[in-house]
């Protein structure tokens, strides 16, 4: 079995979980936080799938603040993409387009707290 996951760097790790888990529904499994109060390494849970994530730091990770040019989107299946999109919505998300149906699943993107882009589907009943 393979699987992906991706690992985000974010300037203010500890707020970026916190967003996660309140617009984007994330639960947070393990957190190893540093003394100076940046995260060394997380580790998030949305289903099954996973996402990992850490403080930046020099010469090692880079948030999308600091970056010119858009680097990455990441895309998530969920079960109900509407319901996803109004926690995203009451969570403070930045909702770049409302849900909509192409390429065989119903979708929105959204783009967290920090620049990372994120699109959320929910895949269509074949007909």
């Amino acid at each position: 079995m393979s699987k992906v996951v991706p690992y985000l760097f974010y300037r203010d790790a500890p707020a970026a979980i916190e967003f996660l888990t309140r617009a984007f529904g994330f639960v947070e499994e393990y957190r190893f936080p540093m003394d100076d109060g940046r995260i060394g390494h997380a580790e998030l849970a949305l289903d099954d799938a996973a996402l990992m994530l850490a403080s930046t730091f020099e010469g090692f990770g880079t948030s999308p603040l600091d970056l010119p040019a858009v680097h990455c989107q990441i895309r998530c299946t969920v079960d109900d993409v509407d319901a996803h999109y109004e926690r995203a919505r009451r969570g403070g998300a930045t909702l770049v387009t409302e849900p909509e149906s192409h390429h065989g699943s119903r979708m929105y993107r959204a783009i967290d707290l920090e620049g990372h882009r994120w699109i959320f589907a929910t895949p269509l009943a074949e007909a």
